[in-house]
């Protein structure tokens, strides 16, 4: 039988990343910097392309189509046209981008094909086409809305439409230099975090503060009609001439330079991202309104760099129209490399969607990376010397647990590795979320970052009504959260003490406040960004937390990704023994074997990890 094999790929902006499709279905996903050990690593994904066909077992020859997830034409047309509406100020952006441009971007198909001696066709979709296409077509519905936000693609920077079947259509769009993701950006780069990555931590960092700009970014920023449109004052941005996100007009409206990086965070930081927080959230709910009255439809699908805002797609799930919503976990750029393939498979080819009235979405839990057998494993450990000792599968999970529920921090390498930004269980760092030193803990000795960002809980799906909720729609039997991109409220008779949340106690003292019978999941606003992990998907990850359940009485556990701060998370056995004799976590699991940080020998790092020990 002969198979069609469709290729995708994303890079040359951040987050690189490869997909491969067999007849339709996805056989592997994943992102270079897992591989080149360089976040948000954005070159051209040799390694990912090499991993995908060897998981497949094939070679370029089989490659039926090569689809790249943007269009270049549209966005050096974009760029070029901003330059002259802004020139000359934006003369120095300008040529310090063209030489990327000349030597790689412009070029793209030419460099795809050099890159993998391929000449058969070469598909090149839209941007947001691709985040489309990522959204609906693996989730499990066969109609749907459909909604993509993010910085800005070729021109798009939000657009929204429909999926039926196997077709997506774009039904309108807003376009650069008004852009919500940008906007986000503006502030996580005024609070001093890096754009692209620290939007996470601004998120993070909102429930300390209070929203009292809200007022001032809505009459000097943004300008939002009620059906969610809008445009930005561009008098107060240099994204588009510059080299910053912000310029001398924002800094006098707030009254303050950009925060320097690594500098103290203050309470006008944490009430800046209170602010921005709200009005996105604000923002996307009127958006998803007047898409819900657009489209008629009932049901929602996710995608963009924004749709990894997980308080405002909670808040979207609860007090929004739609009854479901599903969000894809590579919302961002990785995605797109998905997305596109899938826009080739069934827009362009015009297959069918297969298994339509499955409840389960057709992305298998995101786990689509890299694998490592026992046997390999095995051979990593000797070589490094560790010392470990061989667990039976059945009895894995409930050794696991009992190390967890005595109060060890245990770093999980089982499975393939995740498709996108979070650690879903295959390659996470796991606590006791009842402990409430774990949080400090685990931010300041294992993770090495700041210590106001909150950690997950992973709980069974069956369980999730019994300690969490999200608006009126707590007791929905059909509620998931499967890729940690919901954010919902722990139930009240699981807080400690009912004003756990009072904003009487400022800043980061709020951290010290009694919260709830899982402070280390439990925000300080008692919110929480839930996993729900399902038997379908993660059967070894499940019964870990089972166990745990039995030992404690508590169905939840701490999943953290598996890296510490600076680093993407670790992809091979020697990437996550080297994070494990970093760190402080007392355990490492990898497959079947368990080991103990204080049976290891002494930790000398090499420089060259797949070097040093002749391992491909």
């Amino acid at each position: 039988m002969t198979h069609t094999y469709v290729l995708g790929i994303s890079a040359f902006y951040h987050d690189s990343a490869a997909c491969l499709l067999k007849d339709g279905v996805i056989v592997a996903a994943a992102q270079e910097e897992r591989f080149t050990r360089k976040k948000h690593d954005y070159h051209f994904p040799r390694q990912s392309i090499k991993f995908c066909l060897e998981f497949a077992g094939i070679d370029v020859d089989q490659i039926n189509y090569v689809t790249f997830y943007e269009n270049s034409a549209l966005k050096f047309d974009r760029i070029a046209k901003t330059y002259l509406m802004y020139a000359p100020n934006g003369l120095r952006s300008f040529l310090k981008s063209m030489p990327i441009w000349v030597k790689e971007k412009f070029w793209i198909s030419r460099e795809i094909r050099q890159e993998l001696k391929y000449t058969g066709p070469l598909i090149c979709p839209e941007h947001h086409q691709s985040h489309g296409a990522s959204a609906f077509f693996p989730s499990p519905f066969d109609r749907a809305a459909i909604l993509t936000m993010d910085g800005v693609g070729e021109w798009a920077t939000l657009s929204y439409g429909v999926g039926k079947k196997n077709k997506t259509r774009i039904l309108g769009e807003i376009r650069f230099p008004h852009s919500l993701g940008l906007l986000y950006s503006a502030f996580t780069y005024y609070t001093g975090f890096k754009v692209n990555s620290g939007e996470y931590k601004l998120m993070g960092l909102a429930p300390y503060g209070n929203p009292i700009y809200v007022d001032k970014i809505y009459s000097h920023l943004i300008d939002v009609k009620q059906d969610g449109s809008f445009r930005l004052n561009m008098k107060y941005f240099n994204y588009c001439a510059g080299f910053t996100m912000t310029n001398s007009r924002f800094h006098k409206l707030f009254g303050r330079e950009p925060r320097r990086p690594e500098s103290e965070i203050s309470q006008f930081d944490m009430d800046l991202a209170r602010s921005i927080q709200a009005v996105t959230e604000e923002v996307v709910l009127k958006i998803g309104k007047h898409v819900h009255s657009v489209t008629g439809e009932k049901n929602l699908c996710l995608a963009g760099g924004v749709a990894l805002n997980c308080v405002s797609n909670g808040r979207l799930y609860s007090e929004g129209p739609f009854e479901r919503i599903w969000v894809q976990p590579a919302a961002g750029d990785a995605g797109g490399a998905l997305g596109a393939a899938l826009h080739v498979w069934h827009n362009i080819l015009d297959k069918p969607r297969t298994n339509l009235k499955s409840d389960m979405d057709r992305q298998f839990g995101s786990y689509l990376g890299s694998d490592y057998h026992d046997e390999e494993i095995e051979l990593s450990l000797s070589l490094l010397g560790a010392k470990f000792s061989r667990l039976e599968k059945n009895d894995l999970p409930k050794v696991v647990a009992e190390i967890l529920a005595n109060g060890n921090v245990v770093g999980w390498f089982n499975g393939r590795m995740e498709f996108g930004p979070r650690a879903l269980g295959a390659r996470s760092i796991l606590g006791d979320p009842r402990s409430p030193q774990m949080q400090s803990l685990m931010n300041h000795k294992i993770k090495f970052r700041e210590g106001f960002r909150p950690f997950a809980p992973s709980i069974l799906a069956d369980k999730v009504g019994e300690w969490f909720k999200l608006g009126g729609k707590e007791n929905r039997e059909d509620f998931s959260s499967p890729y940690m991109l919901m954010v919902g409220k722990v139930k009240e008779e699981k807080l400690t003490q009912k004003n756990a949340s009072d904003r009487k106690v400022i800043g980061f003292e709020r951290l010290k406040l009694p919260r709830s019978v899982i402070p280390a999941v439990t925000h300080v606003d008692c919110s929480a960004r839930i996993q729900t992990v399902h038997k379908q998907t993660n059967p070894i990850f499940s019964e870990v937390i089972s166990a745990f359940n039995e030992i404690t009485g508590c169905p939840v556990l701490i999943n953290t990704s598996f890296n510490v701060r600076g680093e993407p998370i670790v992809e091979s056995p020697q990437d996550a023994y080297r994070c494990f004799m970093r760190t402080g976590m007392d355990y490492l699991v990898l497959g079947s074997y368990l080991m103990a940080k204080k049976d290891q020998p002494e930790f000398f790092e090499p420089t060259d990890w797949k070097a040093e020990f002749q391992l491909d």
